[in-house]
């Protein structure tokens, strides 16, 4: 019964040598002269400003939600298109009343103002 295991225990073996190496060996490798400009903190090109701690405005989290929702929700016309010639008429509606519901749900979002920012 444990044999049927071992491809998996090797597959598990192989994947944590394949990521530990190349950290153990820049670890070793690497030459570590630390200065001032390469411990000081990167933010897109200037010197930190403000305090990272913080708190973000809501608009943010909520436009990025926003994207990924209807991001998400495109990535089902791929599967959709390729097996659309085998669903016929049936599945074509059906992505109709999806797309439908998406763009209502969109254009809500776009009325409510959730994709201003201000």
């Amino acid at each position: 019964m444990l044999a049927n295991y071992l491809s998996v225990l090797i597959f598990i073996l192989i994947g944590i040598f394949i990521g530990c190496v190349p950290l153990l060996a820049s670890r070793i490798l690497i030459p570590k002269k630390p200065n001032k400009e390469k411990t000081s903190a990167y933010e897109c090109g200037f010197d930190p400003f403000e305090d990272a701690r913080i708190p973000f405005d809501v608009r943010y989290y909520l436009v990025a939600l926003l994207f990924i929702i209807f991001d998400l929700e495109t990535a089902f016309l791929f599967p959709w298109a390729v097996v659309l010639h085998q669903i016929g008429w049936f599945g074509f509606i059906a992505m109709l009343v999806f797309l439908s519901v998406l763009i209502v749900g969109f254009v809500y979002e776009w009325k409510k103002g959730a994709l201003e920012w201000e």
